[in-house]
């Protein structure tokens, strides 16, 4: 492989779908972006269109294309995406038939509480690593088979094909050649046993979901399949040499090759993961999970899932009158602290450590003298706060202190967030000197399949703890009562997430 032969890295998130041309270093060389939209039909629903998404990455590729001209060539496509968000559609015509439902969709809630009432909870936990909870697809395409008239009776006969983004992805660029998923997106399916390494049986028996409309599952670094001629800029027989679950791609991103280090990537909500050295029952509210397999080597993880950070400051900002997240963050620096004011976004319930799909969001302790600037500092603070939770469950699951956190994403930029995250966690956070750490690692990923071993992304600057023990425990005493109320709930709705 010569040096002018590159990696265009496809990383389709929950908010922006971009592409990217990434060298054998590392750098990325030429990049585009699409905004994606979501949809709220209901209170608790989140949904996307499966085609508009195709309709971004194959906009992305074609700007990066030109971009790039005839001075590179590119070996190869790899693919990180939103997790936990599925499609189901037509094996036939490649026609979804229903929308993306994605991750932060609570619309399989009853469904999810009918099998924790039939006791069926310990042993999904148990197969795959994950509390059931709505954010995980198996009872997602459960709903959509039987909410699609006559999409069950099809799935039974084999018309039609199941699958998160990835799988969607690469069978429209195949052009329905190919229908596969890697390990780290099967094992948040809650349909894989990440113990046998294949689709249980039993599982898709609970679920009800029909075990032949699901993807071959193969190691992370594999030959997925070739690009289909005409189907995008790229040209036709371009390989795909690696696909991931974005978060986990963040974590191959910046070099993490070891159990020790834990990073946390800011995006709508946020994943903090950490290695393992083997498979871990977590008993704290994590997700036990995998990580990535290369090489033919499956590599586990523990992970921590937080429904809504970021986007909780998009949230505020439009509460606020419209700002976006940067007049947000300005208007939060106004004032010296919160005046009091704590924001719970539980606004698709809580995820780890809780697993409490009935929470909702709550803003507790204004008075008359709160201003919008205490508001924009509480939004700026929650995202800290729900961070230091995961990060305190997962040590106890460790048990032993985790070191710094090495932090990516869009939020990770804000130096006010930043500072905040390290004086709650009372450790070093080391931010990211590039932002698409998930798509690096993609990148990274591929080109070790292919012999090139490429350098985690650098450090941009550490963040020391400065604030004093005594205002520590106070903000942390200040949010461990506001979450206590986001989750006092009415007795006719009493769902505990699957963990104790």
């Amino acid at each position: 492989m010569s040096a002018s032969e590159l990696i265009l890295a496809i990383d389709q998130g929950t908010t922006n779908t971009k592409a990217l041309l990434v060298s054998q270093t590392g750098k990325v060389l030429h990049q585009a972006s699409v905004p994606n939209q979501v949809s709220y039909p209901r209170p608790g629903w989140a949904e996307q269109s499966a085609l508009d998404l195709v309709a971004g990455v194959k906009s992305v590729i074609a700007t990066v294309f030109d971009l790039a001209g005839s001075d590179h060539v590119i070996a190869g496509v790899a693919i990180s995406n939103q997790r936990e968000s599925i499609i189901v559609w037509d094996a036939s015509t490649g026609e979804p038939i229903g929308p993306c439902i994605i991750w932060q969709c609570r619309r399989s809630a009853d469904r999810c509480d009918a099998l924790r009432a039939a006791g069926h909870a310990d042993l999904i936990e148990d197969r795959t690593g994950l509390a059931l909870d709505p954010l995980f697809p198996a009872a997602k395409i459960a709903w959509l088979l039987d909410s699609v008239p006559g999409a069950r009776v099809r799935a039974e006969q084999g018309e039609l094909r199941a699958g998160t983004v990835d799988s969607w992805l690469l069978w429209t660029l195949t052009d329905g050649a190919v229908h596969a998923t890697d390990h780290s997106n099967a094992s948040r399916t809650q349909l894989f046993n990440t113990a046998t390494l294949e689709w249980d049986a039993e599982l898709c028996a609970l679920f009800d979901v029909p075990q032949r409309i699901l993807p071959q599952v193969k190691f992370s670094d594999a030959h997925f399949g070739d690009i289909a001629a005409g189907v995008t800029a790229l040209p036709a027989g371009t390989p795909v040499l690696a696909m991931i679950g974005d978060s986990h791609a963040a974590l191959f991103g910046h070099g993490v090759r070891a159990p020790g280090t834990v990073k946390a990537t800011y995006g709508t909500g946020t994943s903090l993961m950490t290695l393992t050295k083997q498979r871990v029952r977590s008993r704290h509210g994590m997700s036990s999970t995998i990580a990535w397999s290369q090489s033919c080597v499956v590599h586990h993880a523990l992970e921590g899932n937080i429904s809504v950070s970021g986007q909780a400051a998009s949230f505020m900002a439009g509460l606020l009158g419209g700002k976006d997240a940067a007049a947000l963050s300005a208007l939060a620096q106004t004032v010296p602290d919160s005046g009091g004011v704590t924001f719970v976004p539980a606004l698709v319930g809580l995820g780890a450590p809780h697993w409490r799909a009935d929470a909702r969001g709550a803003i507790v302790g204004m008075s008359l003298g709160t201003k919008p600037a205490h508001l924009a500092r509480a939004a700026i603070e929650a995202i800290a706060f729900q961070v230091a939770d995961v990060h305190a469950a997962m040590e106890q699951d460790i048990g032993v202190p985790l070191g710094e956190l090495r932090a990516d994403g869009g939020a990770s930029r804000n130096a006010e967030l930043m500072q905040f995250q390290s004086d709650i966690l009372e450790c070093p956070v080391v931010t990211a000197s590039a932002p698409e750490v998930s798509a690096i690692g993609a990148a990274a990923l591929a080109y070790s399949g292919l012999g090139i071993a490429v350098p985690g992304v650098a450090a941009a600057r550490t963040v020391n703890p400065i604030m004093d023990a005594q205002t520590r425990n106070q903000h942390r005493q200040r949010w461990q009562a506001a979450i206590a109320q986001a989750l006092v709930q009415p007795t006719s709705n009493k769902d505990n997430g699957g963990h104790s």
